[in-house]
C-alpha cells in the first residue's frame, strides 16, 4: 500500500533556500537586484482536471497544442472534446511538453467569458512573481530551450517529451516586477522594428515568385520571343512517360548508404534534384531496374502531393533512379529538357494537374494524365532562344533572391540575441536602486504556503480501500499501489505513475497486467483511469 508522506513544515528561510539557485549553479551573472530561481519556487499552479464530456452543452475556451500557431484558442462545446483537460486562468503561461524542439510557449488571454481549459500536454506556470509576457519570452529564449532539450523522454519528433519533474527544477532569472515590465516593453519595441523589416523582405521575396510566374507564363505562350506555338499533348511530344518502380520491386532491404540515389518528390526542390545519402540502392539493384534510370535531358516530376514539382536531369544526375513517387518524361534529343521542366512547373500546368489528378486526401498522377498535359510546341531555334532569355532573367532574379534570403535568418538571429541580452540585464533598462526581487519571491512563497494549507484542509482523504474482488485479482503490492494512486487522482499520466518505483520495468509490467485484467484503462490522450 502507498503510505501517506508526513508533510514537513519548512521555515520561510528554508523555502527561500530551496527556491533560490546557489551561485555555483547559476548559468550566468545577472544584475545585483535580480535572482536566479527554480520554476517550482515561483509556480503557484495546482492542477484541477476537467472532463468536458460531462457538460456537453458547456462552451469552453480551449488552449490546444495543434492550434498554437493560430495564436487563438478553440471555442468549442464539451461534447466535441474527447479527453480530460486542466483548468487554467488568465495570464497563466503554458509550456508545451510535446517535441520541445518546437518553440511553443503560450500566454492564456481569456478572449471570452467561457471557462478556460488547456490540454494536459502543457506545463502550466502561474506566478505573481513574473509579468506573464516576461515569463513567456524567458521560456522562449535560446538558453531555456537548450535547457529544456537537455533532459527529455522519447525517441524523437512527436514522441519526445519535456519532463515536468525536471522542468520544475530549471532556473530562470527573476528581476523586480518593474524591471520585468521595462524588459517586455523594450523587447516588443525592438521586435516590432525587426518584424517590419522581415515583412518588407518577405514582400520582396514574394514579388520574385510573382515575377517568375509571369516570366514562365510568357515562355508558355511564346510571348517571350514573339512566337505563336500550338498546344499539343505532352504524350505526343515525349518519347516516353514512365512512372517509377512499384513498391513490390523495391524493398526496405534494398536501400544502402551512398549508393545510386533514388529520386522521389521530396528530392525535387526549386527545379533541382537533391539526393539523400540514405535513400540509395546498390549498383546491382540499379542494373536490375535499369528501365527506370534517368538520362541527361530527362524531366522528373512529382506524381503525388504538391503538383508542379519538376527538375531537369543534367549529366550529374544521369544514372540515378526515378523513385515510385515520381514520373520520368523522356523528350526527343531535339527538345530542350531544361525549358520543358520549367513549362511543366508553370501555373498553367499546375492548374491542369490539380484539376485532373486523382485522389481527395493526396493528389496522384498516372501516366495517362501526364501524357495529356497541354504544352506549347516550339521549333528548336525558338526553344534555344527561350532558354537563353529565361536563363538571363531567372539568373538575375535568383541573385537578388539569394541576397535577401539570408536577411530572414539574420532577423531571427537578432531576435535570439535580443532575448539573450534581455535576460542578462543588458538592454539598458535595469535600475540598480530598485528593491531586490527577494521580497517578490517571499510573497510568492507565502502564497504557496497558504494554498497548500487550504488544500490540506479541503482534502483530508479517507484511507482508500481496494474492493475485495479487485484485490484478489492483483498479484503484487506494486499493482495495488498503482491502482490506489490512479484511483485517488481519477486520471493520471504515465510520468506520474512511473515515479511510484525506481524499478521502471516492473511498473510497466504491472500497468500492462492491470489493463489486461480490465482494472485500469488508458484514454486516447494517454491518461490512465480506473474502470472499477
Amino acid at each position: 500500500m502507498v503510505k501517506e508522506k508526513k508533510v514537513q513544515t519548512l521555515t520561510i528561510e528554508e523555502k527561500l533556500e530551496q527556491a533560490l539557485v546557489p551561485d555555483w549553479e547559476q548559468p550566468y551573472k545577472v544584475p545585483g537586484n535580480w535572482l536566479w530561481v527554480r520554476i517550482e519556487g515561483i509556480n503557484t499552479f495546482q492542477g484541477t482536471s476537467v472532463d468536458p464530456s460531462k457538460t456537453p452543452k458547456q462552451v469552453y475556451e480551449l488552449y490546444n497544442v495543434p492550434i498554437f500557431e493560430t495564436n487563438y484558442p478553440e471555442i468549442v462545446e464539451g461534447s466535441e472534446i474527447g479527453s480530460t483537460k486542466q483548468q487554467v486562468e488568465k495570464d497563466d503561461v503554458l509550456l508545451c511538453k510535446i517535441n520541445p524542439r518546437i518553440n511553443r510557449v503560450w500566454r492564456v488571454f481569456q478572449h471570452t467569458n467561457y471557462p478556460l481549459i488547456a490540454s494536459s500536454e502543457w506545463i502550466v506556470i502561474r506566478s505573481t512573481a513574473t509579468q506573464p509576457t516576461y515569463l513567456q519570452y524567458c521560456l522562449s529564449s535560446q538558453y531555456f530551450r537548450e535547457l529544456l532539450l537537455s533532459n527529455v523522454s522519447g525517441v524523437g519528433g512527436s514522441l519526445m517529451r519535456a519532463q515536468p519533474k525536471y522542468v520544475k527544477t530549471y532556473q530562470i532569472p527573476l528581476p523586480p516586477l518593474a524591471e520585468q515590465r521595462r524588459i517586455v516593453s523594450r523587447i516588443e519595441s525592438l521586435f516590432e522594428k525587426l518584424d517590419h523589416a522581415r515583412e518588407l523582405v518577405q514582400t520582396a521575396l514574394d514579388s520574385f515568385e510573382a515575377l517568375k510566374a509571369a516570366i514562365l507564363h510568357k515562355a508558355f505562350t511564346g510571348e517571350l520571343v514573339g512566337a505563336k506555338p500550338s498546344l499539343v499533348a505532352l504524350g505526343k511530344m515525349a518519347d516516353e512517360i514512365k512512372i517509377g518502380p512499384f513498391g513490390t520491386m523495391l524493398h526496405a532491404e534494398d536501400y544502402v548508404e551512398n549508393g545510386i540515389p533514388v529520386i522521389n518528390p521530396k528530392h525535387l526542390i526549386q527545379q533541382r534534384i537533391y539526393a539523400q545519402s540514405g535513400v540509395t540502392i546498390t549498383v546491382e539493384k540499379a542494373h536490375e531496374l535499369e528501365q527506370y534510370l534517368l538520362q541527361e535531358n530527362d524531366i522528373i516530376m512529382a506524381r503525388r502531393g504538391t503538383m508542379g514539382r519538376t527538375a531537369y536531369v543534367t549529366s550529374d544526375e544521369a544514372g540515378w533512379l526515378c523513385g515510385t513517387g515520381s514520373v520520368r518524361i523522356r523528350l526527343p534529343k531535339d527538345s530542350q529538357g531544361s525549358l520543358y521542366a520549367l513549362i511543366l512547373s508553370s501555373q498553367e500546368t499546375v492548374c491542369y494537374l490539380e484539376a485532373n489528378a486523382k485522389g481527395s486526401t493526396m493528389k496522384n498522377l498516372n501516366e495517362k494524365i501526364v501524357a495529356q498535359i497541354p504544352v506549347p510546341q516550339f521549333t528548336l531555334p525558338e526553344q534555344q532562344e527561350i532558354v537563353r532569355v529565361l536563363d538571363s532573367l531567372l539568373e538575375k532574379e535568383q541573385k537578388a533572391k539569394k541576397r535577401l534570403e539570408p536577411v530572414i535568418d539574420q532577423i531571427d538571429m537578432m531576435k535570439k540575441s535580443i532575448l539573450a541580452r534581455a535576460f542578462r540585464g543588458e538592454l539598458g533598462t535595469n535600475d540598480p536602486s530598485e528593491e531586490c526581487a527577494i521580497e517578490l519571491l517571499k510573497e510568492v512563497l507565502q502564497q504557496k504556503e497558504a494554498l497548500s494549507a487550504k488544500k490540506i484542509v479541503a482534502k483530508r482523504p479517507k484511507p482508500l480501500k481496494i474492493p475485495v474482488d479487485i484485490a484478489k485479482a492483483m498479484e503484487t503490492s506494486l499493482e495495488k499501489d498503482i491502482y490506489i494512486i490512479i484511483k485517488k487522482n481519477k486520471f493520471l499520466p504515465i510520468d506520474s505513475i512511473m515515479d511510484i518505483s525506481s524499478k521502471k520495468l516492473n511498473v510497466i509490467d504491472a500497468l500492462r497486467k492491470l489493463e489486461q485484467k480490465n482494472i485500469i484503462c488508458k484514454k486516447n490522450d494517454g491518461l490512465y483511469y480506473c474502470l472499477r
